[in-house]
């Protein structure tokens, strides 16, 4: 464990609620999968295991991405979170990933806005995002929350194509 406070696991905004996982989410978050890789989704069983993954990692870091459900409807649309990602546990990644038909309502950036608050009462003093240059939706989000490009990386053997953009954000 890390010398920070642990994150907040139960978020809520205005429409919003961001929660802990549950192996139930794995039919959801198997959705959502399909539909950011064309269809091609692993099988729920292999999305159970990484959410029990998940769920002892949180445990280990004291930091997580949460489901994210919209309030009114009870529905999942997608998560967000504090991740190590390509970062580290003192300077973790935000991310965020909602269903395509959750776009474009301002739902990231206000889970993204909660999850820098819970992030800020950890006691940590900055954040990174990375993205790739592509995603001017998620760009638009970050820059909304105040977070600023540091630098650019072409990656040789990345699975998505595209350079990746890292951007931070410091942290009251």
């Amino acid at each position: 464990m890390s010398n920070y406070r642990r994150m907040s696991f139960h978020l809520e905004t205005e429409r919003l609620t961001l929660r802990p996982w549950a192996e139930s989410d794995a039919v959801e978050v198997n959705a959502l999968m399909a539909e950011r890789e064309d269809g091609k989704a692993r099988t729920v069983e292999h999305t159970r295991a990484s959410i029990v993954e998940m769920i002892v990692a949180t445990e280990s870091t004291g930091i997580a991405l949460l489901p994210i459900q919209r309030r009114e409807e009870d529905d999942f649309i997608g998560y967000c979170g504090l991740i190590i990602g390509r970062s580290t546990l003192d300077e973790p990644e935000i991310a965020y990933e909602l269903f395509p038909r959750a776009h474009g309502q301002g739902y990231a950036t206000e889970a993204a806005r909660a999850v820098l608050g819970a992030a800020a009462a950890t006691g940590r003093t900055r954040l990174w995002s990375t993205v790739r240059d592509w995603n001017a939706p998620s760009f638009r989000v970050l820059e909304k929350l105040g977070f600023e490009r540091d630098h650019v990386v072409a990656e040789e053997d990345a699975k998505e194509k595209g350079e990746l953009v890292w951007l931070t954000r410091s942290l009251p």
